[in-house]
């Protein structure tokens, strides 16, 4: 991630938790060349994301102001965030059921998927994740049991992300993730709420360490008329 884009990472987490309300302006830019250390184009290209995500409104001798409502709405998600749904919707109430928590080997998706050898096991996690007392996404996960020691259902009950960061200290290196349609299997009409027509959109993911090693595959189901995606591309 360049740092144009960290910056716009940040900037962003203060418009949506309102330390930069909406209808008010942003500190001038050499106010952030201070904060961040960086170059004047930088904090500009950072701004730029935020106004082409319809955050803000740049005009020349009247600032930078925060809009009331972005254009993309409130349940659009960047596709190069990986963070964790818990950090994604800090300012809602997101709780976690534990459907499937048990420890097995690999089958051949999950070893190619991982890196793994037919004897090393894995966590198989599935969890529905409810958003203010509603389903919202189904999440199957595996995990190398050597790689994320110790993991119970109290931390699957909260962030399994802020273990592996805070407790763990382990970092990640970046991910890959594939979008696609799907139908809706049993799974997701008994805990989605969803019709057997229903589309569902599914999200698998991949999640390196820095030396390369995958430490989670998963695979995120989502009701169609739930949560959608976006991917910003800026040319450099």
């Amino acid at each position: 991630m360049t740092k144009y884009e960290q910056i716009a990472n940040i900037l962003r987490d203060r418009i949506k938790d309102g330390r930069y309300p909406k209808d008010s302006l942003l500190p001038n830019q050499l106010q952030f060349v201070e904060e961040f250390k960086v170059s004047r184009v930088t904090i500009k290209k950072a701004i730029n994301i935020l106004a082409m995500e319809g955050l803000v409104y740049s005009q020349r001798g009247a600032g930078t102001r925060v809009l009331k409502s972005s254009i993309w709405g409130g349940q659009d998600f960047s596709a190069k965030e990986y963070d964790g749904l818990s950090q994604q919707m800090k300012n809602h109430d997101l709780a976690s059921q534990i459907i499937v928590f048990e420890v097995e080997f690999p089958d051949e998706l999950v070893k190619e998927k991982l890196l793994l050898d037919s004897h090393q096991p894995v966590y198989k996690i599935i969890r529905l994740r409810l958003l203010d007392d509603l389903p919202y996404v189904l999440e199957h996960t595996y995990m190398p049991t050597e790689l994320v020691p110790s993991l119970t259902p109290t931390i699957l009950k909260q962030s399994i992300y802020n273990y592996i960061h805070q407790e763990l200290g382990i970092s990640f290196a970046g991910a890959y993730r594939n979008l696609k349609a799907d139908k809706a299997d049993q799974l997701d009409i008994d805990y989605l709420n969803c019709q057997e027509t229903d589309p569902i959109l599914e999200v698998e993911q991949v999640i390196y360490l820095k030396d390369g090693q995958p430490i989670e595959y998963s695979r995120s189901r989502n009701r169609f008329d739930q949560r959608s995606y976006s991917i910003l591309d800026v040319i450099e």
